[in-house]
This record gives C-alpha cells, structure tokens and sequence, in this order.
C-alpha cells in the first residue's frame, strides 16, 4: 500500500485496531467518571473496535501513520456539574492512552527481554519491529491528537484551556477541520511544507529517546 514495508503495514492494523479502540474507550470511561452517560447510551463504552473506527481517519492511519477515531459524543453540560474541566479531562484522556500504551510497550526493549532485530521489508513482523512501530504510532497519534484542530482532541482541549473569545474561534473553524488536515497529512509535503513534520517530528524523536534510547 502506497509503498509501505509489509511489517509497518503489519503493525499500523494493530494498532488501528488495538490503540484507536482504547483511545476512544478512555474517552468513553472518563465521561462516564465524570457523570456523563451519553457515551454509554451511544455503544461506545465498549472495547468492539468497530464501533470506534472513523473510516477517512482509519485509512489515513494506514497510508500516513496517523489518523483518528470517531468522536466520543459527550454532554458538556452534564460533565460541567461535575467539574468546569471534566471536558478537557475527557478529551486529554484519548491522547494520554496512547502515551501509556507507548510506555508499556517500550518497557520489553528498555529492559533488553526483546533485542534488536533489524527492520525487514517483507514478511510479518518480528516482536522488536511490532513494539517500535506500535511506541512509535502510539506516540505520533498522541502528538497529532493534541493538535487544536476539529476533530482532534486538541481542539476540545484548546477551547476549554483557552480565554473564551480564542476558543470560540476554534469552534467556528471546526467544520473546516478535516479539509486542513489533509491538506496538512498530504498537500502540505508535495509542496516542501511538512508542517505537521516540523512541529511534532522534535517532540516524537526526544520521545522515543526517552523510552527506549533511540
């Protein structure tokens, strides 16, 4: 697919599958902490992946490496009883999974009880390329999660974070949220500008150094 070595590929559909699905149940799970049950009424309390892919995020999960789910509807006024922040807390809850699901996977190769293997074009992958690429995915999808830009959690983040009048601007720009992604994911790089690539590509290298030494 679009050239991409059979092992990566291997790996993004687990992660599709395994990390989108506790991205958005983490999301889920903190509304319903928070005293909000719309989540639960929508079937998304649930671990079914399904009931959590976004098909335009899921393919550009697979093509470009990162992507998203769809978005856990939530009731601001209900989790507002609870807590002013209970909406920024739902929404950071998603791209913090990934950093946990990063940690736990790097702890085997910061440990040395899986050893460097190399990375192979073909075939299936070996367990070493399975957990670099699943700390690697799970850390860009965090990163790319938190940038303010609808649908993206950072956006949710941003308008409750943020005076009133900047987060009401973020809302109004929402409905062109996706347009600018992929334009960002896919224009942006034909044309020499990796916006994207500038802005998360320090961050995910200081990252990985952190949790496994490269």
């Amino acid at each position: 697919m679009l050239g991409i070595p059979f092992p990566q590929l291997v790996a993004r559909i687990v992660v599709l599958v395994v990390a989108f699905t506790a991205h958005e149940l983490a999301h889920a799970w903190t509304a319903e902490f928070f005293g909000d049950d719309t989540p639960r009424i929508n079937g998304r309390l649930t671990l079914n992946p399904l009931a959590h892919l976004d098909p335009i995020g899921s393919l550009l999960l697979l093509v470009a490496g990162f992507g998203w789910a769809k978005p856990v509807p939530i009731n601001p006024y209900a989790l507002g009883r609870r807590s002013p922040l209970a909406v920024m807390w739902v929404s950071l809850a998603g791209p913090m999974s990934n950093f946990l699901m990063a940690i736990l996977a790097a702890i085997p190769l910061r440990m040395n009880w899986v050893h460097f293997t190399g990375f192979t074009q073909t075939g299936f992958p070996s367990l070493f390329e399975l957990l670099y690429y699943f700390i690697s995915i799970n850390l860009i999808l965090m990163l790319f999660n938190l940038i303010p830009i609808a649908p993206l959690d950072g956006s949710k983040i941003a308008v409750s974070v943020l005076p009133e009048s900047w987060g009401h601007a973020i809302e109004q720009f929402s409905n062109y949220g996706p347009i600018v992604l992929l334009a960002l994911v896919f224009v942006g790089p034909m044309l020499g500008l990796d916006i994207l690539g500038w802005i998360m590509n320090p961050v995910m290298n200081n990252l990985m150094m952190l949790l496994i030494g490269v």
